[in-house]
């Protein structure tokens, strides 16, 4: 998604090789249209499929999921990653472990929303060490639903995300592909192998 990219170019804040910061414009202050327009690509790309709920886990993940769901015109769910009192039913749950807030913590959602009729589609800002994303594939499995694919806003390819969600045989699409970076550079899996050129470095 080049509109994607190119803010990531012109306002990501690589911190280091393998830490970005993207708040300015999709996970702390969001840009409204781009996050729709996000939820559309996503309606795009898995419009063949017939999806019944979007899924994702909170907070960041919460308003792309929204916008996938609004595009495909139905409702999404957000993982809660802390059990709240009002959630007195039975849930399905599953252990994450949070890199960046070094932390392990329950996710669960109420089997009320999601269960074996559905078809799902998980929804992410982000997907790096991939941990978020292996539990809310788990917590479809223990639904008994059928899980469509993973769809990420970002990808750190480098990272081992996407080879854990494929081998278990989970499709996998993400908007922004960053094969590496580093501060003031960032390159993207398609200027990595569309060319044999020497790489052009992209400020930022």
């Amino acid at each position: 998604m080049k509109l994607l990219e190119e803010r990531i170019r012109q306002e990501g804040l690589i911190l280091s090789d393998t830490v970005l910061k993207v708040d300015s414009f999709l996970n702390h202050q969001v840009d409204t249209q781009l996050a729709l327009e996000i939820g559309r690509e996503f309606g795009r790309i898995f419009a063949g499929e017939t999806i019944t709920k979007v899924l994702t886990i909170e907070a960041s993940g919460i308003q792309f999921a929204m916008a996938a769901g609004i595009a495909l015109n139905v409702p999404f769910i957000y993982a809660k990653k802390k059990k709240a009192v009002t959630l007195a039913e039975q849930v399905y749950s599953a252990p994450v472990h949070s890199f960046t807030r070094q932390e392990t913590y329950q996710v669960s959602i109420s089997q009320k929303y999601l269960g074996p009729n559905d078809k799902v589609l998980i929804v992410d800002d982000f997907l790096a060490t991939g941990a978020a994303l292996v539990g809310l594939v788990d917590i479809v499995k223990e639904a008994g639903a059928e899980l469509v694919g993973v769809g990420c806003v970002i990808e750190k390819s480098f990272q081992e995300g996407r080879g854990l969600l494929e081998q278990r045989g989970v499709r996998v699409h993400s908007l922004a592909r960053i094969a590496s970076m580093s501060p003031g550079e960032v390159h993207f899996v398609e200027e990595e192998s569309t060319t044999q050129q020497p790489k052009e470095k992209v400020q930022c």
